[in-house]
């Protein structure tokens, strides 16, 4: 019999310790310094409590069930009203009681603490008369739009689905291309007063473990009281925020953010937000589309090729402009000199302010078209740039060279798939200029050296941001100028420092064994 009592004590022992582990399992993540206030017997009291630190809101109901000595609060502004109706009321009517005995199971607490951020993201709190215990019920109404097609990212071939500003649909959009053990989410809240929910998503055993830890320990350290947007995380956790760069790439496809992610990399996700930010990111990422991998090999290395391209002319050819009309007129063939120098000698002002004034009124209709509703946005960007460019002309305050080499450099800035880079390019163009008005070539040159100086220095998450080229990485060069047929890109890019460097294996191996029979 002492055995059996020795092993029923210990076995009782054992279960009881399995048991306390799984609720520590169970309660995952949650916080230890969470703060504390036990639940009243007095039911006045807890609901005295909720309301007080509730500041008396008007959307905070209490619902005192009939027999007075039980309540529901909530917060009506968030809940599902017919969903309370459906899973709490209707079985109390049921079972013809007012107790907890007719509710169904939700999370049980004794903290009244605990039960403030359930309110606050739509839950229901149940409280009884005589008992500590108070239990939370999922009633959040949900509102959130289909998942379209991204308006700002245009999908030429591939899928049309695109994020959402809910961060629940766009883990399960992340979850349906990528059905795999190895996806792991981890998720933050951040800001002292709006909590926002942050989720960060990668590939266990393929992303770079020291760069999770870089990116949690820089989530974190987050204190700012708001935080409505990936593009304020962006500024608190990137790398150099006075460089004019963007260091993490930004996307609403989920195409573009499962790519990465089957690279190594990271993804960054927030609720109320359809954006998604990539990291570590590097400055030719900026230049890539999905689209790229939809088409023929030559047709997307084409492709991207004219966008690099456009790199090159949306900050250089205004100033290149300048710099020869202004010091090496020598340089224009023969046939072009009469013709530049008749546009160029009635104006009455120096090219350098011909150019600053044609690039601020381009933004100017830029800016206009986007404010102003769709219909009226695309005809002030037509008509408004038709009319003031005629017009100026005719006035004799600008060239009509001028007005072709800015609209030009407009058209090549736009062409970035990134409106983030887009942007970097035409702020880049005011500098470029003011150094060929001075300077000529020489200014340029400068100017140019600054610019990949400053790239060749700059990192994201550790990772340089001008890889493969500097340092220089000839295998990945495979997918940078140029896009090579999938079959030949056998390993993953080294700027996202995967811990596996194989992608794809032998995937053309029927190939060889249909020549094999032919011989």
């Amino acid at each position: 019999m002492s055995f059996f009592k020795f092993f029923s004590k210990h076995h009782s022992n054992d279960s009881s310790e399995d048991q306390k582990e799984i609720k520590q399992l169970a309660a995952g993540s949650t916080a230890k310094n969470e703060p504390q206030h036990p639940t009243s017997i007095k039911l006045s009291e807890n609901i005295k409590y909720l309301l007080k630190n509730l500041n008396h809101s008007s959307d905070v109901k209490v619902r005192v069930l009939k027999d007075g000595q039980s309540a529901l609060i909530y917060l009506e502004s968030l809940v599902d009203q017919e969903k309370i109706q459906r899973t709490i009321f209707a079985p109390i009517e049921d079972n013809d009681t007012n107790s907890i005995l007719g509710l169904p199971s939700g999370k049980k607490t004794t903290n009244l603490e605990e039960t403030i951020p359930a309110l606050l993201s739509g839950q229901v709190v149940y409280l009884e008369n005589g008992t500590t215990t108070a239990i939370q019920f999922n009633a959040t109404a949900h509102y959130s739009r289909s998942p379209d097609e991204p308006t700002n990212e245009k999908v030429l071939r591939g899928s049309h689905e695109g994020f959402v500003e809910n961060l629940t649909v766009n883990v399960n959009l992340l979850r349906k291309r990528i059905e795999h053990r190895d996806l792991t989410f981890k998720y933050f809240k951040i800001g002292k007063k709006m909590n926002t929910n942050v989720a960060i998503a990668y590939m266990d055993g393929l992303a770079d473990p020291k760069i999770i830890k870089m990116l949690e320990k820089r989530i974190k350290a987050i204190t700012s009281e708001a935080i409505m947007s990936p593009g304020y995380i962006e500024e608190f956790i990137e790398d150099n925020p006075g460089s004019p760069f963007p260091q993490m790439l930004n996307t609403e496809r989920p195409d573009k953010a499962v790519g990465n992610v089957m690279d190594g990399r990271i993804l960054l996700l927030a609720e109320g937000s359809p954006t998604v930010l990539i990291l570590p990111a590097t400055f030719f990422m900026f230049y890539q589309s999905p689209d790229d991998y939809n088409m023929r090999w030559y047709t997307g290395t084409f492709v991207r090729l004219i966008r690099l391209a456009s790199f090159l002319i949306a900050i250089g050819l205004p100033a290149f402009y300048i710099a020869i009309v202004s010091f090496h007129f020598e340089v224009l063939p023969d046939d072009l000199v009469m013709p530049v120098k008749s546009s160029i000698n009635e104006i009455a002002y120096p090219p350098i302010l011909e150019a600053l004034v044609m690039v601020v009124i381009i933004e100017l209709i830029r800016e206009a078209g986007i404010r102003l509703p769709s219909p009226v946005g695309q005809t002030i960007g037509i008509v408004g740039g038709l009319v003031i460019g005629d017009a100026v002309v005719r006035a004799g305050l600008i060239s009509n060279v001028m007005v072709i080499v800015i609209a030009l450099t407009a058209i090549a800035s736009f062409v970035v798939p990134s409106n983030e880079m887009s942007t970097t390019l035409r702020l880049l163009t005011f500098p470029i200029i003011l150094a060929a008005g001075t300077l000529g070539f020489v200014g340029i040159v400068f100017a140019l050296l600054f610019i990949f100086i400053h790239l060749t220095r700059l990192e994201s998450f550790g990772v340089p941001y001008f890889a493969p080229i500097a340092p220089l990485q000839l295998k990945d060069l495979k997918d940078t100028f140029v896009r090579l047929p999938l079959f030949m890109m056998k390993t993953r890019p080294k700027d996202a420092r995967p811990l596996q460097k194989g992608a794809m294996g032998e995937s053309r191996e029927w190939k060889k064994s249909e020549q094999s029979k032919k011989s």
